[in-house]
């Protein structure tokens, strides 16, 4: 079983698109939340999701956009952004957002979650925290999202490591996981990575192999500033895809 993993997509459709080609042949696909927010094209993402990913956990935007969330806890940007995905979204795709599970789910030997096992809203962005978010999985593996910043964190006992993703000049980077010893990998973030790749982001998985593999590709980023721009949402949404960050 080769699973395609896929975390914040942020409604950004060219960069689901060019990971979708990209991915080739898989069985099954998984998404650790934030299917909306930030981009333009909420409706075409959510349809897609609905259609073809096997499980999903939500995300904190997921629950804004689909009006579960108190905004006053957003920056202005996302705040902006949020509001106007709400009112894009039609009646069906709101419905499903806001169906979506609360994170971790269990999957055969896996979890996915979005943020940690405990608080689906915080960011796991530390070796401290990956210790310590280690010690509440169920399985060895977990992914999650959250953080847009591909890579993760293999909690040996002897101490946490880093999971490193490929480097700039390459698109892809294959991991072999360790028999029980917890992981916590992010696959990145499809629609709005935020490690300084502007490239989308995401992971081919294949437990029977036990490997991870990390993946880049690039995709048609002025689309989507077009796009952004057309519908009126903050600039900085739109420049921020050209950086990574």
């Amino acid at each position: 079983m080769r699973y395609l993993i896929i975390s914040d997509i942020h409604g950004n459709w060219e960069a689901l698109q060019a990971v979708l080609a990209d991915a080739g042949s898989y069985d099954q696909a998984l998404c650790c939340g934030d299917l909306v927010g930030y981009c333009a094209d909420p409706n075409e993402v959510v349809c897609w999701v609905r259609d073809n990913v096997k499980a999903v956990v939500r995300g904190n935007h997921d629950r804004a956009c689909a009006g579960l969330e108190d905004l006053e806890w957003f920056n202005p940007v996302a705040r902006a952004a949020a509001s106007w995905t709400g009112s894009a979204l039609t009646p069906e795709n709101l419905v499903y957002l806001r169906s979506l599970p609360r994170g971790p789910i269990t999957l055969d030997s896996f979890q996915i979650l979005h943020g940690s096992p405990l608080d689906e809203d915080e960011y796991v962005a530390s070796s401290a925290a990956a210790g310590q978010a280690a010690q509440y999985l169920e399985k060895d593996v977990a992914f999650f999202g959250h953080t847009h910043q591909q890579g993760g964190y293999l909690c040996h006992r002897n101490g946490v490591r880093r999971v490193m993703p490929p480097d700039f000049e390459k698109t892809r980077r294959v991991i072999q996981v360790e028999r029980e010893v917890p992981y916590l990998i992010n696959p990145g973030s499809v629609g709005q990575p935020r490690d300084g790749d502007p490239r989308a982001a995401y992971a081919i998985y294949d437990p029977e192999a036990r490997t991870v593999e990390f993946r880049r590709t690039q995709y048609d980023i002025l689309s989507a500033q077009s796009k952004i721009r057309d519908a009126g949402l903050p600039e900085a949404l739109a420049e921020r895809l050209q950086f990574g960050n």
